[in-house]
């Protein structure tokens, strides 16, 4: 099924399985042309493609280790890759390590968002994306990711809690996760005593408004994360970020300047510190805000995404 956006002409083809798809793919390609082929972030797609097109550039572009477990398949799968492109030097560090074989190959390009979407909301804008969730005028800390354990939402409840007592404060969770995990999740905060907000699962599309709700963010990941797009969509709307020193993060969040990178990621009491901290200053919050705004215009655009890969395209 062929469809337009814009200049962009989409093709919808049969899948259903990993096999199924894929053999779609490779029919579709048969006896065209293109001059770059990206496959995102499935290595034995790529493998496939080029082995069946080998005149043709084709790309790898990784977003996470997800799919790049350290396994002889994978490398195998590397090795038919023109080029490899991580979104973060911290994914590029570690795809390094595990395929040496391949370093030659691999490249950075860093991801951008949309500033005209992702915008420092006015006060009608705040105001109706707070009334929408019942939200009152109080210090209003969100998360937004999907909601499994290494995203560290338990850590956040229990730092929330602890700034509770010190300051008013409302939090606000934008994801969702099992029905086991989430009832786990429920119940933590109620006997924790933190003010929640579950908004679910939102459409890409409409997560600008949860944004525009919020007051600060925070990222309390546990595991490597190869860039951490959220960040760069908090900053983009004007908000300090608190988030784990880990993986990519530290690349987007500078310390002390647009948010504050919490070391002891395992520990709510850090958080909490910069909860507590940010939710005594609204002139601290304006300031870090700014800075990150500031930082999304520099460094991570959609234009400035899209000049990335051009480049290495060429």
């Amino acid at each position: 099924m062929r469809s337009m956006e814009s200049s962009v002409t989409i093709e919808r083809i049969p899948s259903g399985s990993s096999q199924v798809y894929i053999a779609s793919v490779l029919r579709f390609i048969k006896g065209k042309s293109y001059d770059v082929i990206q496959v995102d972030n499935r290595p034995h797609y790529m493998a496939s493609i080029q082995k069946a097109n080998p005149r043709m550039m084709v790309i790898l572009y990784l977003h996470s280790l997800t799919f790049v477990p350290k396994t002889s398949l994978v490398d195998s799968s590397l090795k038919h890759a023109k080029l490899i492109i991580a979104n973060s030097s911290s994914l590029k560090y570690k795809l390094t390590s595990r395929f040496p074989t391949q370093a030659h190959k691999i490249r950075t390009a860093e991801l951008g968002v949309d500033i005209n979407r992702f915008h420092v909301p006015n006060a009608s804008e705040r105001l109706s994306a707070r009334q929408k969730h019942g939200i009152r005028q109080v210090f209003t800390v969100l998360f937004v990711g999907r909601i499994i354990p290494r995203k560290g939402v338990p850590v956040l409840l229990r730092a929330a809690s602890l700034a509770h007592k010190q300051i008013p404060l409302h939090l606000i969770i934008a994801g969702q996760g099992s029905t086991s995990y989430m009832k786990k999740l429920r119940t933590q905060a109620a006997q924790l005593g933190v003010p929640v907000t579950w908004v679910g699962k939102k459409q890409h599309s409409e997560i600008h408004n949860i944004y525009r709700m919020a007051d600060c963010f925070v990222c309390p990941s546990q595991q490597h994360e190869a860039f951490g797009l959220v960040n760069v969509e908090a900053m983009a709307t004007g908000l300090p970020v608190i988030a784990s020193r880990i993986g990519g993060i530290p690349e987007i969040v500078k310390h002390g300047s647009n948010g504050y990178l919490v070391n002891a990621y395992q520990s709510p009491d850090r958080f909490a510190e910069y909860l507590i901290k940010l939710g005594r200053s609204k002139e601290l919050r304006r300031t870090m805000g700014e800075r990150g705004r500031s930082s999304v215009l520099q460094h991570f655009t959609w234009s400035q995404a899209a000049a990335r890969l051009t480049s290495l395209y060429s």
